[in-house]
């Protein structure tokens, strides 16, 4: 990533301490969808403005705010998944930002990584707070590499692909504890899920 980029994330992030303070609305960069403008949401669109003009992926290959949907013990929690990151045509690696230690951020991506899509596990993850990032295995939860420059661009990207192949999705016991961790450590949910209508 360059200097420029950086600046700006580590600015947004100073800007106002309280990221849940609603300005209005602002547009999508990927999809032009018009969403809550908070700090949090400024700072997802710079990753994903990134992602497009500084590391070189294509916008069809970025796929903004899926969602895993889990049910445990009456409590519903919808999973936001900010970038979910596609190399001729194969999901590689999901993105999940949020402000803080990005060690709490860990486990929920990785459980993502791993049952967002039925057909199989997605190889990487990756966890930032806009000011540090870490590249994760999916399968193993091992930290291939730290610092935003961590987040692969596009050539990285395809010689990840390559060394990490999707495996077999996760059934049963394995998939469902999972969705539990998920569960848990997505129960607070932010302003945006609010305002978005997804919980």
């Amino acid at each position: 990533m360059d200097n420029s980029s950086k600046d700006r994330i580590m600015a947004m992030q100073r800007k106002t301490p309280d990221h849940h303070l609603v300005y209005g609305t602002l547009k999508d960069y990927l999809t032009g969808e018009e969403l809550p403008d908070t700090d949090d949401e400024r700072l997802r669109q710079e990753l994903s403005r990134m992602m497009v003009e500084d590391k070189g992926f294509a916008r069809k290959d970025l796929e903004p705010r899926l969602s895993i949907k889990t049910l445990f013990n009456h409590i519903f929690v919808c999973s936001i998944i900010d970038l979910t990151v596609s190399v001729d045509g194969k999901r590689l690696f999901v993105l999940r930002y949020g402000p803080g230690s990005i060690v709490t951020r860990e486990k929920p991506a990785l459980a993502a990584a791993r049952v967002l899509d039925e057909a199989y596990c997605i190889p990487l993850a990756v966890v930032t707070n806009g000011q540090d990032a870490e590249l994760l295995e999916s399968r193993t939860g091992k930290v291939l590499a730290t610092g935003m420059d961590a987040i692969p661009d596009l050539e990285q990207a395809k010689e990840l692909v390559t060394a990490y192949p999707p495996s077999l999705p996760l059934t049963g016991g394995e998939r469902d504890r999972n969705l539990r961790v998920l569960n848990v450590f997505d129960l607070e949910a932010c302003c945006r899920n609010y305002a978005l209508g997804l919980f």
